[in-house]
């Protein structure tokens, strides 16, 4: 029965939260030395085991492309590890003698991690590595359809951890999760933080679980080929980036921008990387299959190649074909080409000049990319300069492909597989999110200089307000006064003598 399946999953999440406060109550007493020696475990057993968790991932939800897969766990094990091997994360972090300031690193506590069916095993291993170097433990609700890989990529990681030193119960997950567990763990009482890499509808949950959260918004990402790019580096870039395990990161581009005075040059260079440009009739037939419904993306073309996509479609390409790509005027969620589409299919825009390409850029990112990235080719450093300024984007990519560029592979960009949107996505940091944001800092500052407080007058508030409202009233009462004296047709000056002597008074 699921009513049994649902409660199975709840205990088990709850065991592995109990299970998850003990061991990090033991952690967090360990010594830098001891955590490094914890972490670098993780990350060579993970490194170790990149290619069997890459094909349980794609024989599990079918989506993607081993060797793909395989270089998103090298990159989420080795050069993550490398990233936050030399951070500091127990003890005293710095000592500012100017500001006689000293920051001490804290951990967290229990962490949450949701973790997508797009990037099961990479995402997994990933947050093990940040959550255990700022001595935080994590607990993982796979995506159902990725449970399998998800609990070996996590069980991997605390074998490893384990084996280095690390108290058992380090690392938790569920291995048969379903959306009421996956909300419980959101809320659990012992739950300190939330890591949240999946559908909006997770994050948004996330976000309103009332607890600190880092989640990721989409990233419907446009890429502008400026006329003064190198033409075959760019177009090699973008199209080993989209096709990039049948591009299933969020990171890769989705809709092609292009000048009109190097449009031509630029299709005969996608043609022959692979590219197959669709007629009317063709991208008609597609677009239902992209999005069913307006603005909703087709979970079915997900991670699957351009061939099986045109399949879906009635569409014969030829066996060699990459990518699908359709020419596209309009933007809007009426408009199949120019939303997300985690899969190898582009719209492609053609545009006079930069100007005109900052404004399409910048209703692409409103339909759904905002906060997230944008990548750009170009020789131009003043128009690069310019997007980063307009923009509002949390990664401008330039002359790298964006899928690789953003996680951190191909940029200078910190390594990561949770990539914040900032304010314009809705989120509460625009970094590659890594280990230093997942630990509190506590300040120890001492005193620099001394204020002189002033002295109280000797009248509270309280009685100065019951002294003002006497004072009124007396004012009050003495006009009252005299107006009842007075005969019934005051002339002008009586009104003035009276009117000036309650201003004096108030």
């Amino acid at each position: 029965m699921q009513l049994d399946r649902d409660l199975l999953s709840q205990q088990e999440m709850r065991m592995a939260v109990e299970a998850a406060k003990k061991a990090q109550r033991t952690f967090e007493s360990f010594s830098q030395e001891e955590v490094d020696r914890i972490v670098k475990a993780m990350a060579d057993a993970a490194y170790e085991k990149a290619f069997e968790l890459a094909r349980m991932a794609v024989e599990e939800t079918g989506l993607g492309v081993i060797e793909h897969k395989v270089l998103k766990n090298q990159v989420a094990s080795r050069e993550v590890f490398l990233s936050i091997a030399e951070q500091k994360t127990v003890g005293i972090l710095q000592e500012c003698k100017e500001r006689n300031v000293v920051e001490v690193a804290s951990p967290f506590g229990v962490i949450a991690g949701i973790v997508p069916v797009t990037n099961p095993t990479s995402t997994t291993i990933f947050k093990s590595l940040t959550a255990l170097k700022a001595r935080n433990a994590i607990v993982f609700s796979p995506h159902p359809t990725a449970a399998k890989c998800t609990v070996e990529a996590a069980r991997i990681c605390l074998q490893a951890a384990v084996a280095a030193g690390a108290p058992e119960g380090l690392i938790g997950w569920i291995s048969t999760p379903t959306m009421e567990a996956t909300e419980a763990l959101l809320t659990h009482r012992d739950v300190n933080l939330i890591l949240a890499t999946g559908g909006s509808g997770l994050v948004r949950a996330a976000y309103s679980s009332g607890k600190p959260a880092y989640g990721v918004g989409p990233g419907n990402v446009p890429v502008y080929i400026e006329k003064t790019a190198e033409v075959p580096a760019a177009v090699k870039r973008i199209v080993d980036s989209k096709t990039f395990d049948h591009g299933t990161i969020c990171a890769s581009e989705q809709s092609v921008v292009v000048d009109r005075n190097i449009r031509e040059i630029v299709i005969r260079e996608f043609k022959k990387q692979g590219a197959y440009f669709l007629n009317e009739e063709e991208k008609k037939k597609l677009e239902p299959v992209i999005s069913p419904m307006p603005g909703k993306l087709n979970p079915k073309i997900v991670g699957r190649s351009a061939k099986t996509i045109a399949q879906y479609a009635g569409v014969q390409v030829p066996d060699d074909t990459r990518l699908l790509i359709a020419e596209e005027t309009q933007v809007g969620k009426d408009f199949p080409f120019s939303i997300e589409k985690l899969a190898p299919v582009f719209g492609f825009y053609t545009v006079d000049g930069w100007k005109e390409a900052v404004v399409l850029c910048e209703r692409l990112l409103n339909l759904g990319g905002r906060g997230h990235s944008l990548a750009l080719h170009t020789k131009d450093e003043e128009i690069a300069r310019t997007f980063a300024l307009r923009m509002p984007v949390s990664r401008i990519l330039v002359n790298t492909p964006s899928a690789l560029g953003a996680v951190g592979a191909t940029t200078g960009l910190k390594p990561s597989l949770t990539l914040g949107c900032g304010s314009f996505g809705g989120n509460i940091t625009s970094d590659n999110v890594t280990a230093h944001h997942l630990m509190n800092v506590k300040r120890l500052a001492y005193g620099v200089k001394e204020l002189d407080v002033p002295t109280p007058t000797t009248l509270t508030p309280v009685q100065e307000k019951t002294n003002a409202s006497e004072q009124i009233e007396q004012v009050i009462e003495k006009v009252l006064a005299e107006a009842g004296t007075a005969s019934s047709q005051l002339d002008k000056e009586s009104i003035a003598k009276l009117v000036s002597q309650v201003i004096s008074k108030l």
